[in-house]
Order: structure tokens, then C-alpha cells, then sequence
């Protein structure tokens, strides 16, 4: 009766497992699963007996896939769009003049409002200083007539 108690406890953790799809109850699984095939085999164990297997198991499995999995968690931290951005060089399409609110700049082919401390003519390449939002703040790297 005890194997069909595991063979269920395994079908269950499983479905939970499939359910989630984020290795919340393989470990569970794997260990019923032990315990299971521990008790058809070996016959007559007390139940403590079987859910100390059962936590055997699943805990010693859990020890040594954590770590692994929790390098495999830490790819690093990606930059966001507006990030990859920074230090870029675009083009003025038109002039920039912060008093006058007027200037544009592409960059990548998109086309970005832009503002800087000084005025920069139109087809003069930039460099783009920070983002903010739609905006770019960008200073002057070369004059082109």
C-alpha cells in the first residue's frame, strides 16, 4: 500500500512540476520517487522509516543542485535599451539650441529630440552623454559643414 502512497506522492509532485515550470518540486518528485522504489524492493519499512528516505533525498538533492542553480540564476544584469545608448555618436538633423528649444539628432536611424550646454549646427556629430525618456543630452565631438 506504501508503494502506491509514493507512486501518487511522485505522479503529484509531477503534475506540480509541470504546473510551475520553475524546478519548485522535481527535488520532491525525485525523492518520492527513491522512496517508492526503496519500499517495492526492500519490503517491510516502518512509514518514519520511508519519510526519512523521502527527506534524504529530496534534501541531499536540493544541497547540491541549489548552488548550481543559483549560478545559473545570476546571468548578470542587462542594460536596458535607453543604456546602450550612452557614449554612441549620432548626427544633428537639426540645429541645437537649448533656448531656442529646438534640436534633433538621430542615432541608429531613429530619430531623438536633443539638448546641450552649447549650440551645435546641423550634420555635426554628437556624442550621446544620457537618456532621459525620448531625450538625449549630447556634446559636441565634430563639426561637419
Amino acid at each position: 500500500m506504501e508503494v502506491i502512497f509514493w507512486a501518487g506522492a511522485f505522479i503529484l509532485f509531477i503534475i506540480a512540476e509541470v504546473m510551475t515550470v520553475q524546478l519548485v518540486s522535481v527535488w520532491l518528485a525525485v525523492g518520492a520517487f527513491v522512496t517508492m522504489l526503496a519500499t517495492y524492493f526492500i519490503g517491510e519499512i516502518s512509514f518514519v522509516g520511508q519519510l526519512f528516505i523521502f527527506i534524504a533525498v529530496s534534501s541531499v538533492l536540493l544541497a547540491i543542485t541549489f548552488p548550481l542553480m543559483k549560478k545559473q540564476r545570476k546571468k548578470g544584469y542587462i542594460p536596458t535599451n535607453s543604456e546602450l545608448e550612452k557614449g554612441k555618436q549620432a548626427v544633428v538633423i537639426e540645429e541645437i539650441n537649448t533656448m531656442m528649444g529646438t534640436g534633433r539628432v538621430t542615432l541608429n536611424g531613429v530619430d531623438w529630440k536633443a539638448v546641450s550646454d552649447e549650440i551645435i549646427p546641423i550634420n555635426s556629430i554628437v556624442k550621446v552623454i544620457s537618456v532621459q525618456g525620448a531625450k538625449l543630452t549630447v556634446e559636441l565631438m565634430e563639426v561637419k559643414v
